[in-house]
């Protein structure tokens, strides 16, 4: 991990290294990432940061996936935390609504519904890995405010 800086970004610094279920150590890893953007930033700056991180998971998860020969390394959690963060500045206030969206996040990553599962496996790319944790993070945020539109919370 500490052979280049690459490595450290995409691997979420050390929690894509968990031994069991490295997805959901890197998701858990944004929370705290998340409440100190949100703490010092404005919900706009946090968007531009989130942005920023991922064209910067781009480039961390493209050439760690070619240091590790895998495309898509199951340790290489930059994409979880990205797009986990984005599903955080949308989500309403509260604990209950943020552990809420873990589990929906968590649920897409892993089931990868279409078209997350196409672009799961044509995308080869440091993009590729990003985008369809992207896409997971689209469709939280559509269950969320589905959910809070139909119980009217």
């Amino acid at each position: 991990m500490l052979r280049h800086p690459a490595h450290v970004i995409a691997l979420g610094a050390g929690a894509g290294l968990a031994p069991v279920a490295p997805g959901t150590a890197g998701t858990l890893l944004t929370f705290p990432l998340y409440w100190l953007l949100a703490a010092t930033c404005t919900a706009g700056i946090s968007l531009v940061v989130i942005a920023g991180s991922f064209v910067l998971g781009i480039w961390a998860c493209g050439a760690t996936g070619r240091a590790l020969g895998v495309a898509d390394h199951g340790a290489m959690v930059w994409d979880e935390v990205v797009a986990f963060a984005l599903v955080l500045v949308f989500t309403p206030a509260g604990w209950q609504w943020q552990a809420f969206a873990f589990l929906l996040f968590r649920l897409f990553d892993i089931l990868k519904p279409p078209p997350i599962r196409y672009f799961d496996r044509r995308l080869k790319s440091g993009f590729g890995v990003m985008f369809d944790d992207l896409l997971a993070a689209f469709y939280t945020l559509i269950v969320l405010a589905l959910v809070k539109i139909l119980t009217g919370l």
